[in-house]
């Protein structure tokens, strides 16, 4: 049974809005909304992925806050990681790897507490890690976030490397 002509403006309007109104920009190959600060976010976190595929750990510990803290995921703190301990972490998972291929998926940018910054996102690791049968190519996909310090203009990482 066809609509009652009457209806027929109200199902255009409707269906109009529901494709315009909408609509949201997201940065490039994200699915993050397109905003000055996100634009910062995702710049300087393309820094940081740069930086783990050079296995730089010069470049990491400078990007890294001075009140760095990783917990782990757990309640174990055998496991918990402050700056001082992250440079010997960073060599010693360097020295493992011949090579890194780190590839990350944006999916959100949000204010935490305190002034920081969260970055939630998927990783895809590719690494070479040499074996008794020669080098040999190992991936690891999983979800992460990134914790950012405000810096001025930029940011540190608090936790989450």
């Amino acid at each position: 049974m066809p609509a009652p002509r009457l209806l027929i403006p109200f199902i255009l309007a409707a269906a109009v809005s529901v494709f315009t109104g909408c609509t949201h920009q997201y940065i490039s190959n994200t699915d993050v909304e397109d905003s000055d600060l996100n634009r910062r976010v995702i710049e300087y976190c393309e820094l940081y992925r740069h930086a783990v595929e050079l296995r730089s750990t010069a470049r990491l510990l400078e990007m890294a806050d001075p009140s760095y803290y990783e917990d782990g995921g757990n309640v174990d703190a055998s496991d918990d990681l402050d700056y001082a301990g992250l440079e010997a972490y960073l060599n010693n998972e360097f020295k493992q790897t011949r090579a890194i291929r780190y590839e990350i998926h944006y999916r959100q940018v949000s204010e935490g507490r305190k002034d920081t910054v969260l970055v939630d996102y998927t990783y895809s690791a590719s690494y070479k890690i040499p074996t008794a049968h020669g080098d040999v190519w190992r991936r690891r996909v999983a979800d992460n976030r990134l914790s950012l310090a405000r810096q001025g203009d930029g940011f540190r990482i608090l936790s989450g490397m």
